[in-house]
């Protein structure tokens, strides 16, 4: 279990705690940690579909910290290396897209993980500053337990691999990209997140994270879809998105004064 003094994210899940978590593609630090403050344990930092580049992300994982929200970052496909870089800034859980293999589990662990689960190199200053710590030693010792790994599954391949995916030791949390999902299921025909192949496939999943003891984390169009899986055994919930809110938010003034 976790006592890293700034980390709190692993603690809560592993505690069997529900998170529901912000989704931020906006590439701005201040977006992100006001949508922390807003009451979110924790915000997602989307590099690989969002808009940002490594000196907002750095920026916002501390705004984040700053917020009392947890950090995390969705890097690009394979940038295994900018995985453990973003550890290093001090995000508390890192997603990378396309886990289709056991191998591909392991290399992500290796990158993310210290010996002796994986190979991740030493030189965490700014994490083990934002973990509360004087120096990065005592952040080495916590960071296995204290930082998450989330293997996203959402192709045909990471289904067919799902159970030795989910026994990779070192990885935390299965996390479904449902529109991926339902496109590779579909093959390209439907973009429909919510399609019966989907709702099959979050079963199976949730079942494969029963059996190997990981967390089963899910990413959601908005609040009502996050509470219903959050009913159905899915632990960790992205909402929305921070542009999602700025257009509702808009659309919503412009109402009031079409009507007057």
């Amino acid at each position: 279990m976790s006592s890293t003094p700034g980390f709190s994210l692993a603690r809560r899940l592993r505690s069997g705690e529900t998170v529901f978590s912000a989704w931020c593609g906006l590439p701005s630090p201040l977006v992100a940690e006001n949508v922390a403050r807003a009451g979110f344990s924790a915000a997602v930092i989307d590099q690989q579909h969002g808009l940002w580049d490594t000196a907002t992300t750095l920026q916002a994982i501390a705004g984040i910290h700053q917020a009392g929200a947890a950090p995390l970052v969705r890097v690009p496909l394979n940038d295994f290396a900018g995985a453990a870089r973003m550890l290093d800034f001090g995000a508390e859980g890192v997603i990378a897209p396309m886990i289709n293999s056991a191998a591909d589990a392991r290399a992500f662990v290796a990158a993310t993980k210290y010996p002796p689960l994986g190979e991740r190199s030493v030189g965490a200053h700014r994490a083990a500053a934002l973990g509360g710590f004087p120096d990065q030693r005592p952040y080495l010792k916590e960071a296995n337990a204290s930082t998450l790994t989330f293997a996203m599954i959402e192709t045909r391949a990471s289904l067919a691999h799902l159970d030795a995916i989910a026994a990779t030791p070192g990885i935390d949390v299965l996390f479904i990209g449902p529109s991926d999902l339902s496109m590779a299921l579909s093959e390209g025909k439907t973009l429909d997140a919510h399609s019966p192949e989907v709702e099959a496939a979050l079963d199976q999943i949730l079942a494969a994270c029963k059996k190997a003891g990981k967390i089963p984390g899910l990413y959601c169009i908005d609040a009502e879809r996050a509470a219903a899986t959050a009913k159905r055994g899915f632990k960790f919930l992205t909402v929305g998105s921070d542009l999602a809110f700025l257009r509702a938010g808009a659309a919503e003034q412009l109402k009031i004064l079409q009507a007057r």
